[in-house]
């Protein structure tokens, strides 16, 4: 087994380094708290991604077997994980997933409407971090203002380095909410892209 951390906004990117892996020898298993895979043969595999996100159960297995009658198997994601990852089993199949444009922009439309719900969740979060001086609207401007180690930026090799990255994930956690709000930017940007060509 091995585990990666890795962030992707661009689904073909995360596809194509999901296809460099698997020709590694790396087959993805798990996509919960970033990359789980387990070692295999190397093979040149197709590697697509979709994002739906369910109701119920039921209406995952039909998404699945839908997929899997069109030669592709579903190696990671759960019915209320919203991403899921296939691979292209069925060498007679399509290359992709998607049969036009229109059901390609739909992935990057339910993504963008899921990352707008995190968006609004996380703004009472926010009014109430920024009520009790927790976080601010400076923070945008100027990074620094997440650390709340004192002297941290006065301190010198490997002290800094030491107290920088202790404070780094804390920071990061403090300034989370405000990432759902790009992302779905990016998203909606992309996915007018989709639609304009």
């Amino acid at each position: 087994m091995m585990w990666r951390l890795k962030f992707f906004l661009d689904f073909e990117k995360e596809e194509k380094w999901l296809e460099e892996m698997a020709w590694k020898g790396y087959q993805l298993e798990s996509n919960t708290f970033g990359y789980t895979f387990r070692y295999t043969e190397p093979e040149d595999a197709k590697i697509r991604i979709d994002h739906r996100v369910f109701s119920r159960k039921s209406e995952f297995i039909n998404y699945c077997t839908l997929f899997e009658d069109s030669g592709w198997e579903h190696i990671a994601g759960n019915w209320w994980s919203g991403t899921h990852y296939f691979k292209k089993v069925n060498e007679e199949s399509e290359d992709d997933i998607f049969s036009n444009q229109m059901s390609r922009a739909g992935k990057y439309k339910r993504l963008s409407k899921t990352f707008l719900e995190l968006a609004i969740c996380s703004i009472p979060i926010l009014i109430l971090f920024m009520f009790n001086d927790t976080i601010h609207l400076g923070a945008l401007a100027n990074p620094k203002e997440l650390y709340f180690t004192s002297g941290l930026w006065d301190k010198q090799g490997v002290s800094f380095l030491r107290s920088f990255l202790f404070e780094t994930p804390f920071a990061l956690m403090r300034g989370l909410a405000w990432l759902f709000i790009p992302a779905a930017i990016v998203m909606l940007h992309r996915l007018s892209m989709c639609f304009s060509l």
